[in-house]
């Protein structure tokens, strides 16, 4: 079995930066993509951004230019960093990843348990 470990949500100001933390444990052999999803109240869950083992990145249009993702694949982390961030950039953002376990023969999708973003005044 796979965790993902979220850390670094929390209140910010309009404008602001906020860096989130992904960290994957478990029995790893691999891991592919690893990305951020957020859902906002009342909205469905939607991708951020996205990063593969080579790191290829692929962004949402709405985060283009504002946050950029990075991973340390030694260390099997992601990190989101955001910048200018908007009142509609608050919302729940989730981890996920392609985990390939040890001994496992295809790759399993895990999820993070959430971090709360805000962005308000």
């Amino acid at each position: 079995q796979v965790q993902l470990v979220e850390s670094g949500g929390g209140l910010v100001q309009p404008g602001g930066s906020l860096r989130l933390s992904c960290a994957a444990f478990g029995s790893i052999f691999s891991i592919d993509i690893m990305g951020w999803f957020r859902q906002a109240p009342g909205k469905q869950r939607e991708l951020v951004a996205t990063i593969t083992s080579g790191a290829s990145a692929n962004f949402a249009d709405s985060v283009k230019g504002r946050f950029t993702i990075s991973r340390d694949n030694a260390k099997n982390t992601v990190y989101l960093q955001m910048g200018s961030l908007k009142p509609e950039d608050t919302a729940v953002y989730y981890c996920n990843a392609w985990v390939r376990e040890a001994g496992a023969l295809y790759d399993h999708n895990y999820w993070g348990q959430g971090t709360q973003v805000t962005v308000s005044s």
